[in-house]
Order: structure tokens, then C-alpha cells, then sequence
């Protein structure tokens, strides 16, 4: 009889554990800081992006990542990597705070940077929050 009971017991351990951990998952996961918005755009104005877009002349001179930041539990910080092509061109660590957050970075692009470019965003941990590709051209 006591053995019954104990392995009773222990299926119900087993039984609770398969349901306990992916609810363990899911609710780190949805801690997890999330973009709702992200742009590339020529300007900053009021913390909002000014004349946003995928394809910029290189003469711009200078492009701004903006980008919203939700699900904020405690203050943090973001990533933004600016990559040229395959090659790191900047990195820059952002503050945010809770609830959630507008933030951005700029780079500067030379001249004979033409081409596909992409920020990736990333949280605190370096995961890949999201990636906002755009090109240079001539």
C-alpha cells in the first residue's frame, strides 16, 4: 500500500512538472523587453523620426535608428549595432526605463558606403530583439 501511495506520488510530481515548466518558460519570455516600433530615418524631431526609410542617398550624411522599447520590467539597457554590409561599423548602449521607452543612436556614413546596411537591436544579454535593414545608394 505505501508503495502504491509513493508512486502515486510520484506520477503526480511528474505529471505537474511537464505542466509547470513550460509555464516557467513562458513567463520568462514575457519578461523579456520587446521593440514595438524601430525606423531609420534623416532626423530626430520632438522624439519623433523625421523623413524615415529604407533607401537613402549616401550623401546624407547622417541616419538615426529610433526605436520604442516596451515590456520594460526594470531599468536597462539596449543595444544598437550598426553593421555595414557583414562588418561592424558602431555599437551603442542605450538606457531604458519602465513601462517603456523611445531611444536612438546615429552613425555617420562615408561617403563609399554604399550599400546594404542593418541595426540590429539587441537586449541587455546580446539577443537579437530586431533587425532594421536599409540601403545607401550612389
Amino acid at each position: 500500500m505505501k508503495r502504491f501511495l509513493l508512486l502515486t506520488g510520484v506520477r503526480v510530481v511528474i505529471v505537474a512538472s511537464c505542466f509547470l515548466i513550460p509555464l516557467a518558460a513562458q513567463a520568462q519570455q514575457s519578461n523579456t523587453v520587446t521593440v514595438a516600433s524601430a525606423v531609420i530615418c534623416q532626423q530626430i524631431v520632438n522624439r519623433e523620426a523625421v523623413d524615415p526609410g529604407t533607401s537613402f542617398a549616401v550623401s546624407v550624411g547622417k541616419l538615426y535608428c529610433l526605436s520604442k522599447i516596451t515590456n520594460i520590467q526594470d531599468a536597462t539597457q539596449i543595444v544598437h549595432v550598426w553593421y555595414y554590409g557583414d562588418t561592424e561599423r558602431a555599437r551603442v548602449a542605450l538606457n531604458v526605463n519602465p513601462p517603456s521607452w523611445r531611444t536612438y543612436s546615429s552613425k555617420i556614413i562615408q561617403p563609399q558606403e554604399i550599400g546594404a546596411w542593418r541595426v540590429e537591436i539587441q537586449d541587455s544579454s546580446g539577443n537579437v530583439l530586431e533587425t532594421v535593414p536599409f540601403e545607401t545608394t550612389p
